[in-house]
């Protein structure tokens, strides 16, 4: 066993893991925080992508130990108080899910990409979510969530609230 320290969406945990835990079981079964999925288990699909020290990680290619001393944040730490993010209503109103299975990892792929350029076109948010697969939306919703959702960032690239009714306007393609 092997003791780790990780503060994951802001909350302190100390544990004694197994060396070849993966990151996203010792999301899900140790912490109980299941909004990240095991996808593919292999780093293919991109649904369990976390936030780790700052960059995008899949938590299934990450084991638990590797995850000591850094800051994790899942998808479940993003909506603070139970408020959504402007992604994560963006993607809602957009209609950028079907089953639900990717979100995560998607959401967390286009705040990574909003955090590095706050206004990127559809090319690039396209670019920046290549690693995250979907079966059902075909991607164009996503894409203009994640368009919906730069048009209410401010300069600075933090995220901020809209007024009521703006739309996207950038046509979207497949």
């Amino acid at each position: 066993m092997t003791h780790i320290k990780v503060n994951v969406d802001g909350t302190i945990y100390e544990d004694d893991v197994e060396p070849r835990l993966l990151l996203v079981h010792y999301l899900r079964d140790r912490l109980g925080l299941t909004g990240t999925p095991i996808g593919c288990d292999t780093s293919n699909c991109g649904a369990c992508t976390v936030d780790l020290d700052g960059a995008t990680a899949k938590s299934c290619s990450v084991l638990a130990v590797q995850a000591d001393g850094c800051a994790v944040t899942t998808v479940q730490g993003l909506a603070k108080d139970g408020e959504w993010t402007p992604l994560q209503r963006a993607f809602h109103e957009q209609h950028g899910l079907q089953c639900g299975y990717c979100t995560p990892g998607m959401i967390m792929a286009a705040r990574d990409l909003l955090r590095e350029n706050p206004h990127p076109t559809a090319d690039e948010v396209r670019g920046a979510l290549e690693g995250n697969l979907c079966r059902c939306t075909g991607y164009q919703n996503i894409v203009r969530a994640v368009l919906a959702a730069a048009c209410q960032q401010d300069g600075s690239g933090t995220q901020a609230q809209a007024p009521s009714g703006q739309q996207v306007t950038e046509e979207v393609t497949a």
